[in-house]
Formats: structure tokens, C-alpha cells, sequence
């Protein structure tokens, strides 16, 4: 029986640079809501017709994003592959309002604040977007799914 979701998510921890409590709040909101509910169903064929749950690993390796696919046991399906030269400019972009928002959230007025969330929610859809795009063909995944995976990929490229 098809269980498309993911029921588990790892971060490569040699990826991650570095990160402060704003961040670690992000990544540990993004992975909450990403278990609680998610679209996502690799388009390849697996051993014994496998179709999930998964579990994932994503890690950056010479300026690519690997996303490790296992069966719930964690046996090895496959890793994918992407080229993050598209998602350069969505991801400066995105620490850019991110680092806004947390300053406002300190010390601004909710109206200032509601509008530097407008757009940083305007940036992480177009990145969720984008991300739906390169994964195309390979794994489909709702809008919620990619949202979050965003995120985390954000997380796997911080420096600080």
C-alpha cells in the first residue's frame, strides 16, 4: 500500500555552518509541520515496488543539494541530485528579509512587522515554486512539502 510521505528528515550537520536561535527555530517549525503533513512521492520505481513512507537526508555537496530518499527501514532508494545555482538568488534573498524580520519582530510595530512578513512569504513561495520545478518528473510534492524543504535547504547554507 502507497504511503507517499516523508517520516523522517536529517540534516547533514557538517553542512551546517553555523546557526543562531532565530535559525534553529526555523529549521525545527520547518521539520515539525513538514512530519505532521506532507505530499511526497519519488517518480522512480523501487525494489519490491516501494512507494513509501520515506525518510530523507539533505546535505550540500560542491554546491549541490543531495537529497538521500529511504524506505522507512532505511534502506537506500536513491539520491537526487540538484544543481542550486537557480536557488542562489531565493535563498540570499530569503536571509536578507529573514534577518529583517527577526530585527522588526524586536523592536517594530505589528504593521512593520506584517509587512516584512508579506514579503518574506512572497519569497519563500517563489522558492517553493522553483523548487517544485527542478524536482519536476523526479518527485512530486505539494506546496507545503517544497515550502519547507525551502527552508531547510536555507538552514543547510548558512555561514556565519
Amino acid at each position: 500500500m502507497a504511503d507517499p510521505r516523508i517520516i523522517a528528515v536529517d540534516l547533514d550537520e557538517k553542512t551546517i555552518i553555523w546557526r543562531n536561535a532565530d535559525v534553529e527555530q526555523e529549521r525545527r517549525i520547518a521539520v515539525f509541520d513538514l512530519l505532521e503533513g506532507n505530499v511526497f512521492r519519488p517518480l522512480r520505481a523501487y525494489p519490491q515496488d516501494y512507494a513509501g513512507p520515506y525518510r530523507i537526508r539533505l546535505r550540500v555537496e560542491d554546491g549541490r543539494l543531495a537529497i538521500e530518499i529511504s524506505s522507512d527501514d532505511g534502506q537506500l532508494l536513491e539520491t537526487l541530485v540538484l544543481g542550486l545555482a537557480r536557488f542562489r538568488r531565493p535563498i540570499k534573498d530569503y536571509f536578507a528579509i529573514c534577518d529583517s524580520y527577526f530585527s522588526a519582530v524586536r523592536q517594530s510595530s505589528p504593521q512593520q512587522i506584517e509587512t516584512i512578513d508579506m514579503a518574506r512569504r512572497g519569497i519563500h513561495n517563489e522558492a517553493a515554486d522553483l523548487l517544485k520545478e527542478r524536482l519536476e518528473g523526479k518527485i512530486e510534492l505539494d506546496f507545503d512539502t517544497a515550502r519547507r524543504l525551502f527552508t531547510l535547504i536555507c538552514v543547510l547554507h548558512i555561514r556565519g
